[in-house]
């Protein structure tokens, strides 16, 4: 794999740390990151508000209010997941390195040899505590809302993906940051990812 040419995909359940893990890789490696700011990189080129598309980013379509006709659908969820898999797979063609979470992006880019595949977990407990500092909410609202985002994620990705969301079978690398915190695990991350660089 070439040093100049790196795509780093993560993955993450809900409280893990996944996003501060990819923004510690993207940092350390000098490329961009996309999650949230896909979506403007997205209603930026196609001249679409963000605030419209905010709502239903990265939400599993919901199949009673949507019908697809002739391989076009009405969903404007399904409109906006494309859009957003058109945008990293043209990013990938041109050579650009960048790191993205979620997206089903280790679907998307599967076929890229310079795409590196990660999946964050974590312990539950680990999990709720996190959600809870973080948010400053109850323990059994951070329970709530781990099964609902991880809900929606796992969904989304089945529903786009025909592999399961989680399953360590789609990723090169799945670690649990529980066991060396997340900083921990974005260090190790690095050692991973640097010998995949050197092959």
């Amino acid at each position: 794999m070439r040093r100049e040419e790196l795509i780093i995909t993560i993955g993450r359940e809900f409280g893990s740390g996944g996003h501060i893990i990819g923004e510690q890789l993207a940092e350390y490696y000098g490329i961009p990151m996309y999650d949230r700011d896909l979506l403007k990189k997205v209603s930026e080129e196609n001249d679409i508000d963000y605030e419209e598309l905010e709502e239903y980013e990265e939400k599993p379509i919901n199949r009673l209010l949507s019908r697809t006709v002739k391989g076009y659908s009405s969903s404007i969820q399904d409109a906006i997941a494309h859009l957003e898999f058109d945008y990293i797979t043209e990013q990938a063609d041109l050579g650009e390195s960048f790191v993205v979470v979620g997206r089903c992006a280790e679907q998307v880019l599967k076929h890229y040899d310079n795409a590196i595949k990660i999946f964050v977990l974590g312990d539950y407990d680990k999990k709720v505590t996190q959600i809870m500092h973080l948010f400053d909410i109850s323990e059994d609202e951070a329970k709530d809302m781990i099964k609902h985002v991880d809900g929606k994620r796992k969904s989304y990705h089945n529903y786009y993906c025909d592999t399961k969301w989680g399953d360590s079978r789609n990723y090169d690398i799945s670690i649990n940051s529980s066991k060396l915190g997340i900083l921990g695990t974005a260090d190790f991350l690095k050692t991973y990812i640097d010998a995949r660089l050197d092959d």
